[in-house]
């Protein structure tokens, strides 16, 4: 039962914050803001590289974003290699970048500033 309230308020939650897709000049305009961020080609969503001294930083800031992501209840698809962590941010729900995502991006950038290439 705990599940399924959690799952109702969850889906309620997404149903009230419909996000709409970025397109044209307040897209532009978005990613302009970022840095290191880039459109995906094969699809509708952004991507960064961030580049760590190792492997603890590189997963201690996953799980700061990790802690994050769940509050906001919008979540990053991530790659990890040892210092190096591949992130594309997408909103599901809009079949591609909403503002929530840039969002995502600018507190991502905070939590590792000079991890970026």
């Amino acid at each position: 039962m705990r599940g399924s309230v959690r799952s109702c308020q969850r889906t309620r939650r997404r149903n009230e914050v419909m996000a709409e897709k970025l397109v044209g000049a307040r897209r532009q305009a978005a990613l302009a803001e970022l840095h290191g961020w880039v459109e995906v080609a094969d699809r509708d969503a952004i991507r960064k590289t961030y580049h760590f001294a190792s492997f603890v930083e590189a997963f201690g800031f996953m799980t700061k974003v990790a802690l994050m992501a769940e509050k906001a209840d919008h979540h990053p698809e991530w790659f990890n290699v040892y210092d190096r962590v591949e992130v594309i941010l997408t909103t599901h729900d809009a079949d591609g970048v909403t503002d929530r995502d840039i969002r995502m991006a600018r507190a991502m950038d905070q939590i590792a500033p000079a991890h970026d290439r």
